[in-house]
């Protein structure tokens, strides 16, 4: 976390995008060797290198940086993350948008923000708004795919997996759920020293008017497809 902080403080603001995103995956790769986390990923030949939209299910605070540590990716995240010690700053200094969950107004408005950013860049959204246990997926909030639909750029669904390198089977050490804590999170993690985190990304939903009715369609579309990955898994 210091090498991170420093990097953000010092290093950032004179990098080029793209220095940014090799620093970002260098960090977040960092993070997940720390704890010991390997990560799988399958589908990888299926993304854009233009811009889009990932969709993907929320399981712990630690999906940011394994999906960083694949390929970097600007985020957008519950306003109570920004309050976060140490991570919340960090949050910001990486363009994270953040989004108040209880106001439909605020929701409107990052929407027309995420348009515009997906012009340039892609974003990855969790759309359930809040972390499961990663037994199933919940539904998932159609408002934050409009932006794909007015940006008519691709949404990639993702479905993430803890498992145990063990005996294969889904591990709940990294869920962060209930009034759990951060350290406490991160406490029940380091004591499991045998996780793997696979990512698997599915076939895209192309955001136009003629495959794409409208953002319920394409949010039931997504949140179907990572359901029967995780369940096929």
């Amino acid at each position: 976390m210091t090498c991170g902080i420093c990097t953000l403080s010092f290093l950032f603001p004179f990098l080029s995008r793209r220095n940014k995103d090799r620093k970002i995956q260098e960090w977040s790769k960092r993070i997940l060797k720390i704890f010991n986390i390997e990560l799988v990923v399958q589908g990888a030949g299926l993304l854009h290198h233009t811009p889009h939209l990932i969709a993907s299910n929320h399981v712990s605070w630690l999906d940011i940086h394994v999906i960083n540590a694949f390929q970097p990716i600007r985020f957008v995240a519950k306003s109570e993350v920004a309050g976060w010690p140490i991570f919340g700053w960090m949050a910001k200094q990486l363009g994270t948008v953040f989004i108040r969950r209880d106001s439909a107004r605020h929701a409107r408005q990052v929407v027309g923000q995420m348009a515009e950013v997906l012009k340039t860049e892609s974003i990855c959204i969790f759309p359930e708004g809040t972390s499961t246990a990663g037994v199933t997926v919940l539904p998932f909030k159609p408002n934050l795919f409009e932006s794909a639909i007015l940006a008519q750029v691709p949404v990639f669904p993702l479905a993430i997996q803890y498992l145990s390198k063990v005996t294969g089977e889904r591990s709940e050490s990294p869920a962060f759920i209930g009034d759990m804590g951060l350290l406490e999170s991160m406490s029940n993690i380091i004591k499991n020293r045998s996780l793997m985190v696979k990512i698997t990304i599915l076939n895209p939903y192309l955001s136009d008017a003629q495959s794409t009715p409208d953002r319920k369609n394409l949010a039931n579309d997504c949140q179907d497809a990572i359901a029967k990955s995780l369940k096929a898994a």
